[in-house]
């Protein structure tokens, strides 16, 4: 094998930080040679000031220093053309034009909508701390903070400021703790401007953050959803008619009825509502360890035994997160309790619940097939 040959190879298996394929896969390869020890190579960039040109430059070089032969890499970045572009989104999009992936029949990624009937629930924050304990297990997990009235993903995932790189019309997802993350917030011209929108302005916003992103290939999907049951619910179901709805409340029982309602919606809308969370129940007494129950209890159950009724099958409640100050200072300060504190009552609550989400209820896993040989 010549050098050229060798180098070529190398370079085949450095991957773009944002996409994850390959640099010669992506087109991104456009010259190289090789001459008394020195490479000289031209790389094309998806867009001018790439934010990962450092990160390409060590790893390129890292890759073709390795080679026999080599003593040094001139590396030169150029810009790649609008043609060259729509190859890459081709590419991304496995030679289809734009669409929602995990709304195709060939889907294998599981959306789960995050729900509740009311606001600060804390469902924002359980949907962070589910998809980085997911992550944590070794799923591909991605997390689309559909809240677009009250987003507050991204200070609870630490990617504050932070905006997508784009690509013409598509963009690439933040990454946080091992979770794409998409939400309105990366958008606006200012963080503190208001987000006023309406019913059919609404679905697109949601069929463009869903089909405009570059996921990749994602095992979940969680849906942090604005509260109540309004348009945005309705336009998961109509979205992606697969997804899936998990419905939180709080043991106060007038949260418990006003939670029902969201499961009603999913259901009305043919969405299977795969179970119920108890956030903010008991917690031990820091200083005398008696059980304190802050809002109350039975809320939980309630719901999920009115869900059941509704839907003609069991609706579990999957679990009970107790209340803890540091869910709260943790999504302040951007860093999710299963990781700042994973022995927690909280964080151990939680970590459960993402292991039952994540097994499907009609998966194979561990079922004896009874193939003879």
């Amino acid at each position: 094998m010549s050098v050229i040959d060798s180098i070529n190879t190398a370079l085949s298996q450095v991957q773009d930080p944002e996409l994850h394929r390959s640099i010669t896969d992506l087109g991104m390869v456009e010259t190289v040679s090789f001459a008394q020890g020195v490479v000289d190579l031209k790389i094309l960039l998806t867009i001018s000031g790439c934010p990962m040109q450092d990160r390409l430059r060590g790893d390129i070089t890292a890759a073709v220093v390795k080679i026999a032969g080599v003593d040094s890499v001139n590396l030169q970045f150029g810009v790649m053309s609008e043609e060259q572009r729509n190859n890459v989104k081709l590419l991304l999009r496995n030679g289809r034009e734009k669409f929602i992936p995990f709304a195709q029949p060939d889907s294998l990624t599981r959306v789960i909508g995050i729900a509740s009937g009311k606001g600060g629930v804390g469902k924002s924050s359980l949907t962070v701390n589910l998809a980085v304990a997911a992550a944590q297990k070794g799923l591909r997990v991605g997390i689309l903070d559909a809240d677009v009235y009250g987003h507050s993903v991204p200070r609870l995932m630490g990617l504050m400021g932070q905006r997508p790189t784009a690509i013409d019309q598509m963009f690439i997802p933040l990454e946080a703790y091992g979770v794409k993350t998409v939400s309105m917030e990366m958008f606006k011209p200012e963080r503190a401007d208001a987000v006023a929108y309406r019913g059919p302005l609404l679905h697109r916003v949601l069929e463009q953050l869903l089909s405009d992103a570059y996921w990749g290939d994602l095992d979940v999907l969680l849906i942090d959803l604005p509260p109540g049951t309004g348009d945005l619910a309705i336009s998961l179901g109509q979205l992606i008619p697969s997804s899936e709805i998990v419905v939180v409340t709080t043991p106060q029982v007038a949260a418990a009825e006003v939670a029902e309602r969201a499961g009603r919606i999913a259901h009305q809308i043919k969405q299977h509502v795969i179970g119920v969370i108890e956030n903010m129940s008991d917690f031990p007494c820091p200083k005398c360890g008696e059980t304190i129950s802050l809002f109350g209890s039975g809320g939980g159950e309630a719901t999920a035994k009115r869900l059941s009724e509704l839907v003609g099958s069991d609706v579990p409640l999957l679990g009970k997160v107790p209340f803890s100050p540091a869910l709260r200072t943790g999504g302040d300060a951007g860093t999710p309790i299963v990781l700042e504190e994973p022995e927690s009552a909280a964080s151990l609550a939680m970590s459960a619940i993402a292991a039952s989400l994540i097994v499907r209820s009609k998966s194979l896993l561990g079922v004896r097939l009874g193939i003879a040989r």
